[in-house]
This record gives structure tokens, sequence and C-alpha cells, in this order.
């Protein structure tokens, strides 16, 4: 094998998979990210596969394939990753993004499909993904996100200037910094594994109060429905992302809360991954 002060990229991507047990895809995305090149690049990399790494190109490499040996999400290290066609930033103060969430993107742009000027609020916002995809998509809504971390906020905040993107960013816990607003579509992907759950370590590099909510799971879940009624129109609607497990759990609380229309989206592995209800309406909104 060639040192490493003169590796071909081929030889490296093929150590990368060898040493760090990295997929190849990943190994050619973080190489591309070193190379200063996007993501979608790889037909260089087949095409320049024996062109010569220099050996500060190969540590620095050799680096990020270790720390995403380590378990770190790849949009960490990259420091970016793509939500509904968005390219966002996101580091260790926000949750990585993941694709299965773009579900309840699809879910609230159809629900609002016909309405003019909907008011739309996203909660837990973290990169704020859900919010700017919403508002990104649908430029009339009014899209308010609430976060309870200054420091997602300000993640939030920087792609949304970036993109150009206009959304009211509010801090606070769940929709206690709400008082006396009134939303079309309340959207969120709060944390819903339960704090006990053994899947919960190999997620380290995240931060926990976005992924953990109680024995069950459950716990920020049943705030949010609990809460959501006295925030929505009458005929608005409630959409929740929730566990793989969770959605009997889940459409028993908002038939309990007063919700109808009671239902279910599956995710890209066709598991029932979303649930959502419409507040009826017959119910005064309390003020």
């Amino acid at each position: 094998m060639n040192s490493q002060s003169n590796q071909r990229i081929a030889e490296a991507l093929r150590t990368a998979a060898q040493q760090h047990s990295l997929e190849r895809l990943e190994a050619q995305w973080l190489l591309l990210y070193i190379l200063g090149r996007p993501a979608h690049d790889r037909t260089w990399l087949l095409t320049h596969d024996t062109d010569t790494l220099d050996a500060a190109t190969l540590a620095a490499f050799t680096a990020c394939c270790q720390r995403r040996a380590n378990g770190e999400p790849l949009a960490y290290i990259t420091g970016y990753k793509e939500f509904f066609g968005l390219n966002l930033h996101v580091d260790a103060r926000v949750l990585d993004p993941r694709a299965d969430t773009e579900t309840l993107v699809d879910w609230g742009l159809a629900v609002m499909a016909d309405w003019p000027r909907p008011r739309v609020l996203d909660l837990g916002t973290g990169s704020g993904a859900i919010a700017l995809a919403l508002a990104h998509t649908r430029p009339d809504a009014q899209v308010s996100a609430v976060d309870a971390s200054g420091n997602a906020l300000t993640v939030a905040q920087a792609n949304a200037d970036r993109l150009g993107l206009r959304v009211q960013w509010l801090r606070g816990d769940w929709l206690h910094a709400q008082h006396t607003h009134s939303y079309d579509l309340i959207v969120s992907n709060p944390p819903y594994i339960p704090s006990a759950d053994p899947h919960l370590a190999a997620l380290t590099h995240e931060p926990l109060n976005a992924l953990a909510s109680g024995v069950d799971g459950l716990d920020d879940i049943r705030q949010i429905i609990q809460q959501a009624p006295a925030h929505l129109q009458p005929g608005g609607w409630l959409l929740l992302e929730h566990g793989y497990d969770q959605a009997e759990a889940v459409h028993s609380l908002l038939v309990a809360q007063g919700f109808t229309a009671v239902q279910h989206r599956l995710d890209l592995a066709g598991i029932t991954r979303c649930t959502g209800g419409q507040l009826s309406t017959a119910w005064a909104t309390v003020k």
C-alpha cells in the first residue's frame, strides 16, 4: 500500500471502508467535503480515482472518517444537511434532521393546500428544518417556530437569514410561549424516545433533550396535545411525528383531547411515523 503521503483517491476510499467500517457512499461524501467539492459530485471521484492526495488532505479525511466511525452524524462533520431541498447548517446544538421528517412537511402542506395565508406553528424547531421547508414552499404562510433552546434558535435564525426566508422565532417551552396566538396548523417533531431506550447510546453526539421524553417517550407529546386546542382555530390541525410503536397511543391522546378525523402517515420505510387530527369546529378556542 502507498504511504499516507501519496495515497490515491481509490486507495483512500478503500482504506476508509476497511479501517473505519464506513459505507462507500459516506466515505465519498466525506472526501468530497474535504476536497471542497459538491456532495453530488461522485462522478468526479470516479474519474479521478488515480489522483494522489497530499498528506494534509489525507490526514483531514482520515480524521473525518474516525469521527464518523465514532458515531458522530455526517451532518455535524460537514456542517450541513439537505432537507426538503434546502441546504441547512447543522451542528451539535440541534438535532440532525432526518429524511423521514419530510413526511410531516408533506402532510402539513397537503392540509393547508387550499388555505389562503395560513398561520402555522412549528414546535421544537431545532435547526428550523420544518418551519423553513413550509415557509419556502408556501411563501404566503405566516410561519412561527418555537424552541426552548436559545442555541437552537440561533442556528435556525442563521439558516433563515442565509436562505432568505421569513419565520418568526420564539423561545419557550412548547405552547407556553404563545399566549393568545391562534393557528390553523401546528406541526411538531418532538422528543419521543423513552428515557431508558438502549438506542440512545448510539445518539450521544446529539442533544438529549431533543430525543428523550420520559419513561414511555410520550411526555412532550402529551403536553403538546393538551395545550394545542387553546392555540388552534376550530377546524385547525395538529400533526405530530412519533416513534415507530407510538401511533396507537398518540391516536388515543388526540381523541381524548377533542380531535377528530385522526389519521396517520407512513415514513420512507413504511412505518407509521406521523399522527394528527383536526380540532372540532364546535370547540370554543380558549383565549
